[in-house]
């Protein structure tokens, strides 16, 4: 099932509007009849998991998100200048955990250029750089190329000592902990994927749980951290425009837990 691309900038990165409205209806106007419509693609998306709780909701979503177009790994370069966009100045990109404002130009592996860092950690579950997991846009984001090697493959806590080119973000021998504003993008990220990959697709089954150093585990702690970070930090415009560019313009599926964060309540 698809949204019709209705929001002024999804129409602009995906060159395409479904619906039009007449020269003279003002701007407000438009906002608003494209707002109250998006809503309502938004509720037939998740029809299915309509009035769902616990472990089948969590079987709804999978059957709804796991329907997507897959992109490469080389073109997940391309697709990260787009979704990750600095909406102050367009030829940046805005680093996850750093929050750095960088030249979407500056890609690639040398110190100080950002690369492709896979917040839910590449060896839990061994998918690697795969198409699927490995690819999948609702959990890669640009970082600095030092940053992403500090962080590894580390669970997510909270505590540690100060992660330099990072402010705000710590880390320990076991853990990481990013900058506040990030927090809950982190957690939902991750709980995203342990939904969209259950044990289907050639992959293995991805879970989370309330450990760290789960190594190459199919599995990514700690949840009760996770769920702290998902309530003190909600949704923000960046967030959710990201998840409608991927939607729109990539994979053609959403993060569930973006669009309706109290689902996290219900499944874990």
């Amino acid at each position: 099932m698809r949204i019709s691309r209705l929001t002024p900038w999804a129409a602009d990165l995906a060159a395409a509007a479904l619906f039009a409205v007449p020269a003279a209806a003002s701007a407000g106007q438009q906002r608003t009849a494209e707002t109250q419509t998006a809503a309502v693609s938004v509720d037939s998306y998740y029809a299915a998991a309509e009035g769902k709780t616990g472990a089948a909701l969590k079987s709804a979503l999978h059957g709804i998100i796991k329907n997507q177009s897959k992109v490469s790994y080389d073109g997940v370069w391309n697709a990260l200048k787009v979704t990750d966009q600095d909406p102050a100045n367009p030829n940046n990109v805005i680093l996850v955990y750093s929050g750095r404002s960088q030249s979407k130009s500056t890609n690639g592996g040398d110190p100080d250029d950002w690369n492709r860092e896979h917040v839910w950690a590449k060896s839990h579950g061994d998918f690697g750089t795969a198409t699927g997991p490995g690819t999948d846009l609702h959990h890669l984001r640009p970082e600095d190329v030092t940053v992403n090697s500090t962080r590894g493959n580390k669970d997510f806590d909270n505590g540690g000592g100060p992660v330099g080119e990072a402010p705000g973000s710590l880390t320990d021998a076991d853990s990481f902990e990013p900058r506040d504003a990030v927090k809950g993008d982190v957690a939902r990220m991750l709980l995203y994927m342990a939904v969209r990959y259950e044990g289907g697709d050639g992959f293995a089954d991805l879970e989370m749980n309330d450990r760290v150093g789960n190594g190459s585990a199919p599995a990514h702690g700690r949840i009760s951290v996770l769920k702290q970070w998902h309530q003190m930090d909600p949704p923000d415009a960046f967030e959710q425009r990201r998840n409608q560019v991927i939607f729109d313009v990539y994979q053609h599926n959403r993060n569930p837990f973006i669009d309706h964060p109290e689902w996290v309540a219900s499944i874990w």
